[in-house]
């Protein structure tokens, strides 16, 4: 048990450990070092989070993280409209605009099925993307989750709702490994994935 000099520190060392992948040792070294800096970078470095949680919204067509209702890469008139590709989160969003080789738009599911932890698919953001593929145009689907059985569980579901409706639907290419996400994949892997996609319905019968 760690002993505190000052019960003011022991509650942020707490608050810091509460993060994931934040021990006891970790929070307390951030903690230290915040008190070493000048106030007003403190003050700003907490604003900023009280601001982030009063203040985000989710955009209305992609349920991406914004300021604003429709966030700035559904907004952006130089991205392809047509192309949409589902991933289970924002952070499978920053890694795939960070190979800077996707130029269409996103739909972020919120999650995977998930039967053993209680996750079906109206615990998803599936209904609001069967709606854009009716309303908005949308010529292909590309399934980019992570190779998993409940990524794989969650593109059958999908492939299943939107197969009869004649968009096209593609899944990455397996240059990210089975079992992995697509956050911890290096930018040429995962832009290179995207680029060599395949019909989602070739992949069923391997």
């Amino acid at each position: 048990m760690e002993h505190y000099s000052s019960k003011l520190l022991k509650d942020a060392v707490d608050a810091f450990s509460s993060l994931p992948g934040i021990g006891k040792k970790t929070a307390l070294r951030l903690v230290l070092h915040l008190l070493k800096q000048p106030r007003e970078e403190v003050d700003f470095f907490a604003d900023s989070l009280q601001k982030l949680r009063r203040e985000v919204v989710y955009c209305d067509k992609c349920h991406n993280i914004s300021d604003v209702a429709l966030c700035h890469i559904c907004n952006s008139s130089s991205r392809d409209a047509s192309l949409v590709c589902v991933v289970e989160n924002i952070r499978d969003v920053i890694a795939i605009e960070n190979t800077s080789k996707f130029n269409g738009l996103y739909h972020v599911l919120g999650g995977i099925i998930s039967p053993i932890d209680g996750i079906g698919p109206d615990d998803l953001n599936i209904a609001s993307l069967i709606n854009r593929i009716k309303e908005d145009n949308v010529k292909e689907v590309i399934l980019a989750l992570s190779t998993t059985i409940e990524g794989d569980t969650t593109n059958f579901y999908i492939f299943k709702k939107i197969n009869m409706t004649g968009v096209k639907v593609t899944t990455i290419a397996r240059g990210i490994s089975v079992g992995d996400e697509l956050e911890y994949a290096d930018e040429v892997t995962l832009a290179r994935s995207i680029s060599n996609r395949t019909l989602y319905e070739n992949s069923l019968s391997k």
